[in-house]
């Protein structure tokens, strides 16, 4: 499935047979400390760099009343990040996994960022557009 923006998951989540849990890790794409003049300037055109988590949270979507109160929500923990991956956890028998659930595949989550291992989460910019990685 192709997404046109955020809202748009957000809407499918809320459509699911078994309720959602919805993973988020926020992360800054930042320079590798020996950057190559090509790393920095594809960095400096959005286009590369290195990702890290800089902040992690679940959350049910029926918390999440759009991407603008998800963004404004981030901006109160004053951690400045430049996208955001999300993952969902599907629930069972009609109850949504609990945050205790969501613990284990959020550090997994994490990780598998940290490992540059990006290919099975969606990716969305500030403003909510998905990003495709090549």
């Amino acid at each position: 499935m192709m997404l046109t923006d955020f809202d748009e998951l957000l809407a499918e989540s809320r459509r699911q047979t078994e309720p959602q849990r919805l993973l988020f890790v926020f992360v800054r794409t930042e320079l590798p400390d020996a950057a190559t003049e090509d790393q920095r300037d594809r960095h400096q055109r959005r286009e590369g760099g290195t990702l890290s988590p800089v902040l992690c949270v679940d959350k049910l979507p029926s918390d999440i009343a759009s991407f603008r109160a998800l963004h404004d929500e981030s901006r109160r923990t004053a951690i400045d990040w430049d996208l955001v991956f999300v993952a969902a956890l599907d629930g069972r028998g009609g109850v949504a996994p609990s945050e205790d659930e969501a613990a284990q595949p959020l550090r997994l989550m994490v990780n598998a960022i940290n490992n540059g291992q990006i290919n099975t989460f969606a990716a969305f910019d500030r403003d909510g557009h998905p990003v495709q990685f090549y």
